[in-house]
């Protein structure tokens, strides 16, 4: 590979699909699920902050409002039939390691300098899939090449939090608590 690439153990699901001849499709649903193709409620807690509207407010509280806001139209939507469809793509499998650029796979399933579109399940609040596109580096890793500004947040903060738990660990084996 010529560069070192420095990664944290994780576990995470990623469903992925080479882009091959289905690139526009997958950049598609990619854009539909960005920040800004957001819901309503989402677009109307943009535009107050926006008007300065909630400098008053308990942010955590609003923000835990807002998701709750977001769980009932989720709910509405099942009752209704209405559950948002996803590109079914290929391949799933499990990321056994990441980092700020990079994720590795337990087991080879990609070709090397091949583009792919993938939907990661983070482990983050808001619990929701991160779509991305990556190129493989090696048949068990990639480098991320596309993500969205606050997914590209999110992700961030979860490496900080995998690396603060396995320096925990490490302590703790080592007896330096």
């Amino acid at each position: 590979m010529g560069e070192d690439i420095r990664v944290i153990n994780a576990s995470l699901v990623i469903e992925f699909e080479e882009c091959d001849k289905r690139y526009d499709e997958f950049k598609k649903e990619y854009d539909s699920l960005s920040e800004y193709e957001e819901d309503s409620i989402g677009q109307w807690l943009k535009l107050a902050k926006a008007k300065g509207e909630t400098k008053e407010s308990d942010q955590v509280l609003l923000t835990l409002m807002v998701e709750l806001h977001r769980k009932v139209d989720e709910l509405t939507s099942i009752v209704k039939n209405e559950e948002r469809e996803f590109i079914k793509l290929k391949n799933i499998s499990r990321i056994e390691a990441i980092g700020y650029e990079h994720f590795r796979l337990e087991k080879e399933a990609f070709e090397v300098s091949k583009e792919y579109y993938g939907r990661i399940a983070m482990p983050v609040f808001p619990k929701r899939d991160i779509p991305l596109f990556f190129k493989a580096v090696a048949k068990n890793m990639a480098k991320i090449t596309l993500m969205h500004e606050k997914d590209i947040k999110d992700w961030s903060a979860y490496v900080v939090a995998r690396e603060r738990v396995m320096i925990r660990e490490l302590k703790q084996r080592s007896g330096s608590v």
